[in-house]
C-alpha cells in the first residue's frame, strides 16, 4: 500500500524561509539535493524507499546533522507507505534499523528515529502508521525551521546586536562547512545566523573556509551566499588564521553534529583548529544548532563516536589525483572542540555562555 498524500505542504512563514530547499517531501516520495554536484549541477534525486534514503544519507546526498535527521523521519514514513501484509510492523522497524546505521555522528539521526519509533509504538494499524509517521515526519521538518528562525535571534542578542539596541556597525564573520538550508530543513542554524545578521544590515561579510576535504565551504555555503545576495569571501581553511590576524572577523560562528553534556562540540574536521585561533586572536567563538543535536547522556567529547572515511576523498578530488596512489590517510570527518575554547552555544532554547556542566544542566536537563 502507498501512502495516498501526494504533497503535504510544509507551513512556514515564508517571509523568514531561505529560498534554498534541500529536501522536498511529497507524500508518497522524497526529493533530494544531490549536494555533492554543486554548484556545477543542481540535480534532485527520488526517492521512494527508506533504503535509497540510508544510501542517500551514507554517500552525502544529503549532509548538515538536521537535515540527515529530517532525511531519516521522512525514510521512516516511506517504509510505512510501502509496508503491506501481516508483516507491516517488522519492515518498518527493519527499515528503520537501516536508517540507524548510515551515519554514526549525528545525533540528529538518532533522535528523529527514536521520535518516530514512539509514535509508532502507538499506532494500532498500518493504516494509522501510515498517516502518524507521515505527519510526524512534516512535524520535524517545520519544527527545525521554526527553531533556526529561534536560534538566530538568540544568537544576535548573545552577540550584543538585537534590533532596538543602539546603533551597532555592520560585523564580519567567518564559518566553516555548510550549516545553512541545505544542512537543515530550511535558513539554516550558524548559516540562519548570518543570514538574520545581512536581513537586518548588520553584516560586512562572511569569510567561508573551503573545508576540505569534502569542500563545503566553497561548493555549498558559497553558492548558497551568492545565491541569496550576501556578501561572501572565500578562503582556503589554511588562511583562516592570517584572515583574523587582520583584526576585521568579530565572531566565527559554526554549527555542530554532537553536543555532549560538558558543552563539548563535535562538528565539521576544522572546527577545533578554528576555536584554538579565536582563543589567541580574541574573537568569539559561537556554535549553533538545534537542541536536537545536544546529546545529555555522553559526559564529554571523549565519548563521542568519530566516524572516518575512506583516504581516496583526501587523495584525489573527483577522480583527479592529488597525492601519491596508495598513500595512507587520515581522514576524520569530524573533530571535538572543548567546551572551555566555546564562547556560546545557542539552541533554540536560548544561550550558554560559557559552557559546562551546570550551565548545560540548566538549559537541558
Amino acid at each position: 500500500m502507498t501512502n495516498s498524500r501526494e504533497s503535504t505542504p510544509l507551513r512556514v512563514p515564508s517571509s523568514d524561509a531561505s529560498g534554498t530547499v534541500a529536501l522536498k517531501w511529497h507524500g508518497s516520495s522524497l526529493e533530494l539535493l544531490d549536494q555533492r554536484l554543486l554548484p556545477a549541477q543542481e540535480h534532485w534525486i527520488t526517492l521512494k524507499s527508506a533504503s535509497g534514503v540510508a544510501q542517500c544519507i551514507q554517500d552525502m546526498v544529503v549532509r548538515g546533522a538536521p537535515a540527515i535527521g529530517i532525511s531519516a523521519a521522512y525514510g521512516v514514513a516511506l517504509a510505512a507507505g510501502r509496508a503491506e501484509g501481516e508483516d507491516w510492523q517488522a519492515e518498518i522497524n527493519r527499515a528503520m534499523r537501516e536508517l540507524s546505521l548510515s551515519r554514526p555522528t549525528a545525533v540528529n539521526l538518532f533522535w528523529a528515529l527514536q521520535r518516530m519509533a514512539r509514535v509508532f509504538d502507538g499506532c494500532g494499524s498500518l493504516s494509522e502508521a501510515q498517516k502518524q509517521l507521515s505527519d510526524e515526519a512534516v512535524a520535524i521538518h517545520e519544527e527545525d525551521i521554526a527553531a533556526n528562525l529561534s536560534m538566530a535571534e538568540h544568537a544576535l542578542e548573545a552577540m550584543g546586536l538585537s534590533s532596538g539596541v543602539g546603533n551597532p556597525a555592520p560585523i564580519s564573520v567567518l564559518t566553516h562547512c555548510n550549516t545553512g538550508a541545505l544542512a537543515t530543513g530550511g535558513y539554516g542554524t550558524a548559516l540562519g545566523v548570518i543570514r538574520r545578521l545581512h536581513e537586518n544590515k548588520l553584516l560586512k561579510r562572511v569569510y567561508a573556509d573551503e573545508t576540505r576535504p569534502w569542500l563545503q565551504g566553497s561548493r555549498l555555503t558559497a553558492w548558497e551566499l551568492m545565491r541569496d545576495g550576501i556578501p561572501v569571501t572565500l578562503n582556503a581553511d589554511g588562511a583562516a588564521a592570517a584572515i583574523l590576524a587582520a583584526g576585521e572577523v568579530r565572531w566565527i560562528i559554526v554549527g555542530a553534529d554532537r553536543i555532549t553534556a560538558n558543552g563539548d562540540v563535535a562538528n565539521k574536521i576544522g572546527t577545533y583548529s578554528l576555536a584554538v585561533l579565536a582563543r589567541f586572536h580574541k574573537v568569539g567563538f559561537m556554535v549553533v544548532a538545534p537542541s536536537s543535536t545536544v546529546d545529555m547522556a555522553l559526559e564529554s567529547g571523549s565519548d563521542i563516536p568519530i566516524e572516518e572515511r575512506d583516504g581516496g576523498e583526501v587523495r584525489e578530488i573527483r577522480g583527479i589525483p592529488l597525492a601519491p596512489e596508495g598513500v595512507p590517510v587520515f581522514n576524520p570527518v569530524f573533530d571535538v572542540t572543548p567546551a572551555n575554547l566555546i564562547d556560546v552555544i545557542i539552541t533554540e532554547k536560548g544561550a550558554v555562555r560559557n559552557p559546562d556542566v551546570q550551565g548545560m544542566r540548566d538549559l537541558f536537563g
